[in-house]
């Protein structure tokens, strides 16, 4: 694959992926306010496990690994998650004073979505 198609389709599903990231942001601060970082919470649950499947997918050679890692891996999936946002978020409840809301959301975070990345592998390799 040449470059310049490499980086299209990096940019392609980098675009859905932030627009993705920012509805699924809106609708959890509509939803449940922003008393806690729910919406990064949440794409990072969703894009763990994304991430678990599209490579539980390519492992099992359901699907090549390029295309789909460079679009939905590299883009898709690079834009959604949200790990520097994760890490300002964090930081401001500490500078906040928020401790407990600090530690909460740094364990779930991190353990969640490591578990939602084995989970998402899981549901691939265990079939067929």
């Amino acid at each position: 694959m040449n470059s310049l198609k490499l980086y299209m389709m990096i940019a392609m599903g980098g675009a859905s992926g932030a627009c993705l990231r920012y509805f699924l942001s809106e609708t959890m601060l509509k939803l449940l306010g922003r008393g806690f970082p729910f919406g990064t919470l949440t794409v990072n649950i969703l894009g763990s496990l994304l991430m678990g499947i599209l490579y539980g997918l390519i492992e099992k050679e359901i699907i090549a690994v390029s295309p789909a890692k460079t679009l939905i891996g590299i883009g898709l999936l690079g834009a959604l998650t949200t790990f520097s946002t994760f890490s300002m978020d964090s930081l401001l409840l500490l500078q906040q004073g928020h401790f407990f809301k600090m530690a909460l959301n740094i364990t779930l975070n991190v353990v969640v979505c490591i578990f939602m990345a084995w989970l998402g592998l899981q549901l691939v390799m265990q079939k067929g």
